[in-house]
């Protein structure tokens, strides 16, 4: 079965008009307050890999719910009046979450690369402890 678009052509057409954050400016902005990180990946790979401190968890499954104040399921977080720079493992993702945020009128940015790119660029890490 042939599809209309590719993942890789949805990810390049999201890029062509949200707002990318470089790893080294995403690295400067782990502790601005004025900055909310948002970490759209799975719990299992944030268990595994670590996350950037300070990062609020949001899996991309529920990011429209979320951040939606008419739905039951909105959170606070997303009402902050900050800068959002949300993440994935390699942008992918959150370049497509960012693209429809944007189409729900919801202002954001992403990581670039990732958080793979993130962890090469030596960016801060934490684990949470062993259970």
């Amino acid at each position: 079965m042939a599809l209309k678009i590719s993942a890789a052509q949805m990810v390049a057409d999201a890029r062509a008009r949200i707002e990318e954050i470089e790893t080294s400016d995403g690295i400067a902005m782990v502790n601005d307050p004025n900055v909310r990180i948002v970490d759209l990946r799975d719990p299992r790979e944030r268990a595994r890999s670590g996350f950037i401190p300070g990062s609020f968890h949001c899996p991309r499954g529920m990011l429209e719910f979320w951040v939606d104040p008419d739905s039951p399921y909105f959170k606070d977080v997303f009402a902050e009046d900050k800068k959002f720079v949300f993440h994935c493992a390699s942008g992918w993702r959150s370049a497509i979450s960012v693209a429809t945020l944007q189409d729900m009128g919801f202002d954001a940015a992403h990581l670039k690369d990732g958080f793979s790119g993130w962890e090469k660029a030596g960016g801060p890490v934490e684990k949470d402890a062993p259970k």
